[in-house]
């Protein structure tokens, strides 16, 4: 891969990053350039003949042109980025703007030289380079470096190569820095682990067992990852039996809305991190899907709801080079800005900024490590598909070129809406507007939850001379934090105070909390609460974290139902809870189960009016 682009020039009062060959797979260390892909750098020069590539011709590509309505960058009204007690968040929708959308034309063909700028469907729909379609891998990379990430520590900057979503990423990592360890096969000793959160992304577990990959817990407090204490990093890697495999040199974690729990790692704990990361050559893999959704109304709106003091506003970004956009500049930075080693790799995705459909994203990272992914996707995925790449690419960068402003000429003059790509400043406006619409159901739904917490019951008094006394009482049924970024608010359920906890079963043995928590999750989906739940068991690192506290989780999605329809399901799901705890009866409790026992997935998700506050898969 030919590293090139802005600010690539190496700077000697920067360290250069370590070398990290030694952490890669038998199978990456083998891997070589594809020849196939070397010859594409000549098909560059102009009137060359191709008699080289087995290509086929563009001119019988069966698409013309490829056109769509697509929003304005300010469709939707962005949050302060900094938000203090006297600020006003009252959930209420925000108005569209009056021009709601541009004419997007992809032409057949685009007469400019340069690849960087050159947009059609002739380059995109043809084989290309794996690391992604040119002008829209130079946009990436000139936004990771400059706007995202513009701390990076090491001579050079980081380099970006795309992947097929940040699931495929996560593959390639894996491939990249992990060998396959068969049980029976291969000695205990050379296991290879992943470090991780107590609760994690379920989709890695499902990537990383069938590698002979095991799952290494850390412990977490409501931030993250917790660096210094008992089953922390630091615990873990310095007490390492080498008996039950290799002290683990990878981690992974959601650093920014961390899924399931919502926390958001302060730059602080991440210097720890990073810190213990180095001492142990441990390699970070940072998945931040949702780095853009950091709410700074969380913990004022969360102080307020439970009458507790409003904290003092603090800078979640203190480092010292900025991107001059103040919405970017507010958020807590990536790994990426203190990675003096080069050790972390980071994961990012389209699916949560445009659509999970586009299966793109990239991963940015030290440029050896970068290079080895590219290998790897030289003979597999390739790039991401050029209908999915060339529309985005069309879309946010800007102008459209004379191709296309040509066929938008031909258009019927009521088609014709503005027709400019949205460029960078277009591009962070739309990110800061899509954390506004989050941010609001974010609200919306903690403040439902709050409301439904408390259970109040109120005794009969046993003598007639207390007959104008009566005694309440109040049982919290679960808790939660308010989340600090992300998609998911992570309830605490109390089935301990549940009636039937530990009652006898009828078939023996105590009803316990996994029975208590499948029991209500199947009851939420009846009427009249029709909602769906993520249960806390799928996202337990290993089985003894499920058997010992999984079951008291449940994650709950404020993002997949309308803005209005997410404070409805968040009452509704209050209103189950409190209703489950007034089942006394093991009988009635059993019944639930048999139920669930032949449901199946179609029966739930498809039921009219069912209120989706959470996926079976986990996303």
């Amino acid at each position: 891969m030919e590293m090139s682009g802005t600010n690539s020039a190496a700077d000697p009062a920067k360290p250069a990053p370590k070398d990290m060959s030694h952490h890669f797979s038998d199978v990456t260390k083998a891997r070589v350039p594809s020849k196939m892909k070397e010859f594409y750098k000549f098909f560059q020069i102009p009137n060359i003949g191709q008699l080289a590539g087995g290509l086929p011709n563009p001119q019988l590509f069966p698409f013309d042109t490829l056109e769509a309505q697509t929003a304005k960058p300010d469709r939707w009204t962005p949050s302060p980025n900094y938000r203090s007690e006297h600020d006003k968040t009252d959930g209420a929708p925000p108005s569209r703007s009056s021009a709601a959308a541009s004419h997007v034309v992809v032409p057949h063909d685009d007469p400019t030289s340069d690849p960087r700028k050159k947009i059609d469907l002739a380059t995109a729909l043809q084989y290309g380079q794996a690391d992604g379609y040119p002008p829209l891998l130079s946009f990436i990379r000139q936004f990771a470096r400059d706007c995202l990430h513009p701390n990076v520590p090491y001579q050079g900057g980081p380099e970006v190569v795309f992947s097929v979503g940040a699931t495929d990423g996560m593959a390639k990592v894996l491939e990249v820095f992990t060998n396959v360890w068969v049980e029976g096969k291969h000695d205990p000793r050379d296991r290879p682990g992943l470090l991780s959160e107590v609760f994690m992304y379920t989709n890695v577990l499902a990537q990383a067992q069938p590698r002979g990959v095991q799952v290494v817990p850390v412990e977490m407090d409501a931030e993250g990852m917790a660096p210094h204490g008992p089953g922390s990093l630091e615990d873990v890697l310095a007490n390492w039996d080498d008996s039950k495999g290799k002290r683990p040199h990878l981690l992974y974690t959601v650093t920014m809305g961390h899924n399931p729990t919502g926390g958001v790692l302060s730059l602080e704990r991440r210097r720890e991190i990073y810190a213990i990361c180095s001492k142990y050559d441990v390699v970070i893999v940072e998945d931040d899907p949702y780095w853009y959704l950091q709410f700074p109304s969380a913990e004022v709106e969360e102080a307020k709801a439970r009458n507790l003091p409003v904290p003092e506003p603090k800078p979640a970004n203190t480092l010292e080079k900025k991107s001059g956009y103040a919405y970017l500049d507010s958020l807590v930075p990536s790994f990426l800005n203190i990675d003096v080693d080069g050790r972390v790799v980071r994961l990012d995705t389209f699916s949560k900024t445009v659509a999970p459909g586009c299966r793109m994203g990239w991963l940015t990272g030290a440029p050896d490590v970068i290079e080895r992914v590219l290998r790897v996707s030289e003979a597999s995925t390739q790039q991401p598909s050029g209908f999915a790449q060339v529309v985005i690419a069309q879309t946010i960068m800007g102008p459209q070129p004379e191709a296309a402003a040509r066929t938008f000429a031909l258009l019927p003059f009521g088609s014709r809406s503005t027709f400019s790509g949205w460029q960078m400043d277009g591009w962070v406006r739309w990110l800061a507007g899509l954390r506004g619409q989050y941010e609001r159901r974010m609200v919306r739904m903690c403040r439902a939850l709050e409301e439904g917490a408390y259970q109040l019951k109120q005794s009969t008094p046993l003598r007639k001379a207390d007959a104008d006394w009566g005694v309440i009482t109040k049982t919290r049924l679960y808790d939660f934090r308010w989340p600090r970024g992300g998609m998911f608010v992570w309830v605490r359920l109390r089935f301990e105070t549940h009636p039937l906890w530990q009652a006898a079963g009828s078939k023996g043995g105590a009803v316990d909390g996994t029975t208590l928590a499948t029991a209500l999750m199947i009851f939420l989906t009846r009427r009249p609460f029709l909602v769906l739940v993520s249960p806390g068991l799928m996202f337990s690192a290993t089985p003894e974290i499920r058997a010992r506290r999984g079951w008291a989780y449940f994650r709950l999605c404020f993002a997949a139902e309308s803005e209005e329809n997410v404070g409805a399901c968040s009452r509704r799901f209050g209103d189950g809870v409190q209703r489950f705890w007034r089942i006394k009866s093991v009988h009635d409790l059993e019944a639930i189960l048999e139920e669930a026992k032949g449901l199946h997935h179609a029966d739930v998700t498809g039921a009219a009016g069912m209120g989706n506050l959470g996926t079976w898969r986990g996303c």
